[in-house]
């Protein structure tokens, strides 16, 4: 229950401390008086969107401070959190907010604690509820119907509706693995070919030896250019050996040194050392020539062999070029492909096991989809009868209202769609009833709907409903009173309203009204001395309303009147009928 609100530079608030009681809580004023800021203030400092629009006109800082009844759920939520409890047992929010130039921030504190909007927002499930006339325009669409309809269900059906969210994960999730299975089994046929095909190119090309190209290259170039080789193999064999010129060879020549040498050894001994290194040169030259005579005898034209060299040398550049750059690198990706194609070959997975996982998730989700809806439809046939039985006391005596459940495709919220059917006047076909409400039967249907839920106890400890009177009068104005008066036995209500009747019901009153008032303005003329200057402001004042008379007069004033005779013995006939509802509802 909401005990104590403290406003402090809010809009059109200069500083406001509001003390609410238990049952009905009415808020009344003029039009544009500034009712609606009070509930912006509740919202707000729950967590609620804020602009720089509502801190006040001359300020840079406000502050929002609610005060509420603690009670166990509230307590082990605290302790959840790790928020401590106070003393007196209640649960302080605390939103401040300051701006600095266009900047605007804000600070939000649970008995102290600062804490996130998210936290903020998960307090205010357990404190209030907050219902206006604009609703009307989320309660049309049928997802929001859906949400309403398994609220109202309670824990069974957000705990199947929990096991339908995880069974269709689990199933879209054996769909994607499917998915992705049928993909990789492409891209692996796809790749496996690729590879053959390239094991393929390269067994055939038969490559063993890094160095190979180099060996046929040489052997090319001595396949091109074979009579240049026996010409020049000739002539060297000439210089060394044999000359057919007459001059002597370099083996005669060095013969001749030889016996030269020779002579001179028998007379001195040093000579030895230089005598041995001719004779092993003459014998090197001898064999050098003998070898150069036969490599020239060897060189034999083979236009052939020279065709086949040149043929896989451009087989192997070709190779290289694909596979390479150098043929050792080719020859390490043949190696590594060969591993390639084991492990894509092993690596077949079965479609058929897949598609079998994802066929039973497939119905475990449509099973566990089929108990949500019949889940929801004993909800629904127990939320028509309830609605129902709440609308007639609202002047709705001959409503219909469906729930009406349709098969839709599976998903996280289940297989259903839900659409509220209405009908509120007799012989009329029920229809949508985004089509079919006007604004004051909507306000009497939402009304209704909160009555269900708090009986349901699904609703919050505080009820606060802002004009949902709006657009009704007479018996559909006391109609909303007495169901108002009702939800206050259970819960703490606070509604903001323009009916006399709902107010007259009211245990708690208070009057909302603007006031002109004069604020001191500090200017420095000339920079030194100051001077204090009265402003014209317009502030926002609420004064609970604890005697008979005011609330008679407030009453009076609501009705039209302006204190006239007739309008006050109305507003005390109100009062009366009030007191006198209330007593025999006791």
């Amino acid at each position: 229950m909401l005990s104590l609100l403290q406003i402090k530079n809010f809009a059109l608030v200069d500083h406001l401390t509001l003390k609410f009681g238990g049952g009905l809580n009415v808020l009344t004023g003029e039009t544009g008086a500034g009712k609606s800021i009070i509930l912006d203030a509740i919202d707000i400092v729950l967590g609620g969107k804020v602009n720089n629009r509502l801190i006040r006109q001359g300020t840079q800082q406000a502050s929002l401070e609610a005060t509420f009844q603690g009670n166990d759920i509230l307590w082990k939520w605290l302790q959840q959190q790790e928020i401590e409890l106070l003393d007196d047992g209640t649960v302080v929010c605390l939103r401040e907010l300051s701006l600095t130039g266009e900047t605007l921030r804000s600070r939000c504190r649970i008995n102290g604690v600062l804490v996130n909007l998210p936290l903020m927002a998960q307090l205010r499930e357990h404190l209030v509820e907050i219902t206006a006339q604009g609703q009307t325009v989320q309660l049309m669409d049928a997802t929001r119907q859906r949400e309403l309809l398994d609220l109202y269900g309670g824990q069974a059906i957000l705990k199947q509706r929990k096991l339908v969210e995880s069974a269709c994960v689990n199933w879209k999730k054996k769909q994607q693995d499917l998915e992705k299975c049928r993909q990789f089994q492409q891209e692996r046929l796809q790749r496996l070919d690729l590879l053959e095909y390239q094991c393929k190119e390269l067994v055939e090309a038969q490559l063993t030896e890094a160095d190979e190209l180099e060996q046929l290259e040489q052997e090319r170039d001595r396949l091109s250019h074979v009579v240049e080789l026996q010409q020049l193999s000739y002539q060297t064999y000439q210089l060394l050996y044999q000359n057919d010129s007459g001059d002597p060879a370099i083996a005669d020549r060095l013969a001749e040194a030889e016996m030269l040498l020779t002579d001179m050894a028998e007379y001195d001994n040093e000579i030895e050392s230089v005598l041995e290194m001719v004779k092993s040169a003459l014998t090197q030259v001898v064999e050098a020539g003998q070898q150069i005579n036969g490599y020239g005898d060897s060189l034999e034209a083979d236009p052939q062999r020279l065709t086949e060299v040149e043929e896989r040398i451009n087989l192997i550049k070709r190779i290289c070029r694909k596979y390479g750059p150098s043929l050792g690198e080719a020859i390490a990706y043949y190696e590594k492909l060969q591993g390639d194609l084991g492990e894509l070959k092993n690596s077949e997975q079965s479609i058929e096991q897949l598609e079998k996982e994802s066929k039973l998730a497939e119905e475990k989700l449509i099973k566990a989809c089929q108990e949500l809806t019949e889940l929801r439809q004993k909800a629904a046939t127990k939320l028509e009868k309830q609605l129902v039985k709440e609308l007639k006391p609202l002047a709705m005596d001959k409503v219909i209202f469906v729930c009406q459940i349709t098969p839709c495709p599976p998903s996280i919220t289940g297989s259903d769609k839900v659409v509220f059917y209405f009908s509120p006047n007799p012989g009329e076909k029920i229809q949508p009833l985004s089509s079919t409400a006007s604004g004051g039967e909507m306000s009497r249907f939402l009304l209704a709907l909160k009555a269900c839920f708090a009986q349901s106890e699904k609703c919050s400890g505080t009820l606060i409903f802002d004009e949902i009177d709006a657009g009704v009068s007479g018996k559909v104005a006391q109609a909303i009173a007495e169901k108002l008066h009702s939800l206050s036995q259970g819960y703490q209500v606070l509604c903001v309203t323009h009916q006399p009747l709902v107010a007259a019901m009211a245990d708690h009153h208070f009057r909302v009204e603007k006031q002109i008032i004069e604020e001191s303005m500090i200017i420095k003329p000339n920079g030194n001395s100051q001077l204090s200057l009265p402003e014209i402001r317009t502030v926002v004042r609420v004064k609970e309303l604890e005697n008979l008379k005011t609330r008679q007069e407030e009453l009076a004033q609501l009705t039209g009147g302006h204190s006239a005779e007739d309008a006050l013995q109305f507003a005390q006939s109100l009062l009366v009928k009030a007191e006198a509802y209330r007593l025999g509802k006791q």
